[in-house]
Order: structure tokens, then sequence, then C-alpha cells
């Protein structure tokens, strides 16, 4: 009988021990995935683009959102792009970085990750749709908005974050930036257990599902997320338009003459601006 509870006990102390070791990987998996950033927003930097900071209450906490709206005055609203950074980023690093597009009518809200910067909650899968579905929501209610072009536009860990979003909302297109075909997949090509990964953010699945237009655009040299993501995203979307760029991850430049051919061509820019550039 000694025996039985000796081995027993064993087994308990080995269901504790890989209970506790599942737990703490998920938590790596989780701080690798959002590593979060609490860089200060330069002072007058939003003033001086034109901005507008906005405030959004949802139920896992409050996000901020940068306003960045077009520029050229007159004629129909074009697309607003709803952008989604990548995982080591801010809204605040990009506040610059739509001069362009903004000149050609394209307007942009730039969604801040809950636990990022100034907005309160933790991210995870479930908090960032739900920061931003409220951006989404908060978007068409505004009378300037086209709510048939709002466009969903990821950057690496951003594009899991619209792909989720066009599940739950109308988008117009999607434009996914070097990001992955899932979360487990990327694990699964560094070694890391896919049953572990608590915020897989399935963008393949999303995108086979989505049915709108689709501009993938990825990295040859990507040594974070391998081209072949890009490739199957692409494959998942019949009609989609993939374009490589001789770059790695982080290092590439903004894809905006292609992006306003893209919106352009499916009826979300003049086509006036797309020639231009």
């Amino acid at each position: 009988m000694g025996g039985l509870r000796a081995v027993v006990g064993a087994i308990l102390v080995l269901a504790a021990v890989a209970a506790l070791a599942m737990w703490l990987l998920a938590r790596l998996e989780r701080a690798w995935l959002f590593p979060g950033s609490q860089a200060a927003l330069a002072p007058g930097a939003l003033e001086r683009a034109g901005g507008q900071s906005i405030w959004l209450d949802h139920e896992a906490g409050r996000s901020e959102a940068f306003w960045l709206p077009r520029r050229r005055a007159g004629g129909a609203a074009g697309a607003v792009l709803v952008y989604a950074h990548g995982n080591g980023e801010l809204i605040d690093h990009w506040i610059d970085e739509w001069e362009a597009l903004r000149d050609a009518g394209v307007s942009v809200l730039l969604v801040e990750y809950p636990g990022y910067g100034r907005s309160a909650g933790s991210a995870s899968q479930r908090s960032i749709a739900a920061a931003f579905r409220a951006a989404y929501d908060w978007l068409v209610q505004q009378p300037a908005v086209d709510a048939r072009r709002v466009v969903g536009h990821g950057r690496s860990l951003g594009g899991g974050a619209v792909c989720q979003l066009a599940r739950e909302r109308a988008l117009a297109a999607l434009v996914l930036e070097s990001t992955f075909t899932s979360v487990r997949d990327v694990g699964r090509g560094r070694g890391f257990p896919a049953f572990l990964v608590a915020d897989p953010f399935e963008s393949l699945e999303a995108v086979g599902r989505f049915g709108g237009p689709v501009l993938v655009v990825h990295g040859a040299r990507d040594e974070v997320i391998p081209f072949s993501h890009a490739e199957a995203l692409h494959a998942a979307a019949p009609g989609s338009e993939l374009h490589s760029v001789a770059c790695g991850h982080n290092d590439c430049p903004r894809p905006t003459p292609v992006l306003l051919r893209f919106l352009a061509r499916h009826g979300l820019a003049a086509p006036d601006t797309a020639r231009e550039r």
C-alpha cells in the first residue's frame, strides 16, 4: 500500500512540475509576442502632423488611437486605413509615415494595443481584438468616413490584428505587410510547442474566408517571418496580390506606390493619385 502511495505521489509531483513548466512556457510566449513599449510621444508631434488623439473604451480596457485625416480636400471620401503596427512598436512611431497617402486623399487611424504606450490593460489576442472593434465602430460613426472604404492594414503582428478585425467587421480590403499565417506557425519554425500558444492569430484562415481584395507585401530576406508565410497567405486568397521586396523584416521601405495602385484598382482611391506616384 505504501508503494502505491509513493507512486501516486510521484505522479502528482510530475504532473505539478509539468503544469508549472507549461505555465512558464506560456508566459514566455506572451512576453515574446507582446514585449510592449512605453516610449513617450514627442511633444507637439501629433499636432504638427495635423492629427488628433482619441480614446476608445472597450471591454478589455481603454486604448489610445491617432486619427490622421486626409489632406486632399474635395471629392468623395477616400479610403481609411485602420493600421496595426508590429509588436515592438507604438503608434507614436508611425505619425509621420503617411504623408504621401494623406496627400493622395487617404486617411489613417493608428490604433494602440492594450498595455502599450499610454493604453491601459494588457496585450492579448482577445484585448487587441476588442481595441480594434472599438476603433472600427468609432471610425464608421464619423461623418467624413465612408464605411464602405475602411481598409485593414497590418504590419507583422498587426497583420494578425487586422485579420481578426476582418472576421468581426466589414472591411473593404486587407493589406498584410511582413506578416504571418499564424503565431503557431511562427512558433513551430522556432521549435516552440504549438499547443502552448495562447494567442494564435490564425490569419491564414481569416484571409481564406475574407473574400475581398488582399494585398500581401513581404521582404524576400525576412529573417523573422519567412517569405513562405506571404506565399501561403497569397495562395489562400484567390485574386490577391503578392509583392516581394528586397529587404528583411524591419528594413523595408514603405510600400506607398504599391498601396496606392492597389487602392485605386479596387475603387478605394482616385486613379490619378496612383498614376502620380
